[in-house]
């Protein structure tokens, strides 16, 4: 169902416009931080059903945002790949992947707390793949990868996200308390948008 209320340029606008907005930055002056509110708080004060539930993730803002049908809830912030400016296109590119994607899976992870795995590689990635190739962009023998998803950071290393520090091979990586709060809300149904 979420996927039907974002497709078009409408959503790319609404999802950059609330992103943009959702975060404001902090008033340096400011030495007060305010208390993050739970994920499960703002639910229990909405309407939905787990099929309203999307994930928006902007590349150039280091967000993810948490939707009910088109509206942001709540945002996250996340790190990507080694290269956090482009599409993903081969296997070892370090790149984080553009477009939707579905989940296939979630589950514990022994090194990053928890993992949401997506769909890349999808029909629309390979497509991608396999006109880089063509185009020599990637070389022939490229391989397009895989086990791309959500997921936390080893124990201690939460800073790694506020330092911005793009460590991963390609996944979304988030605070391990923050992977925690959007974790059981997800399931197949979820649809996952990750654009520039």
């Amino acid at each position: 169902m979420f996927k039907n209320y974002m497709v078009g340029k409408l959503f790319y606008f609404v999802v950059l416009l609330s992103l943009t907005n959702a975060c404001p930055k902090a008033d340096p002056t400011s030495s007060i931080e305010k208390p993050e509110v739970s994920l499960n708080l703002v639910l229990s004060t909405l309407d939905y059903h787990p099929d309203d539930v999307g994930i928006a993730v902007s590349k150039k803002r280091y967000l993810m945002g948490f939707m009910i049908k088109d509206s942001i809830v709540k945002t996250y912030p996340v790190v990507f790949g080694g290269n956090p400016i482009d599409d993903k296109r081969m296997q070892g590119d370090k790149c984080t992947p553009e477009g939707w994607f579905g989940i296939r899976a979630k589950y514990p992870h022994k090194k990053w707390n928890k993992f949401i795995w997506i769909d890349y590689p999808n029909a629309e990635s390979w497509s991608k793949h396999n006109a880089s190739k063509r185009s020599g962009q990637i070389p022939d023998s490229a391989t397009i990868g895989g086990e791309i998803g959500i997921h936390g950071v080893p124990p201690g290393k939460d800073w790694w996200i506020d330092e911005k520090m793009n460590w991963t091979l390609g996944c979304i990586a988030m605070k391990n308390k923050h992977i925690d709060e959007v974790f059981p809300h997800l399931n197949e149904n979820t649809q996952v948008y990750i654009l520039k």
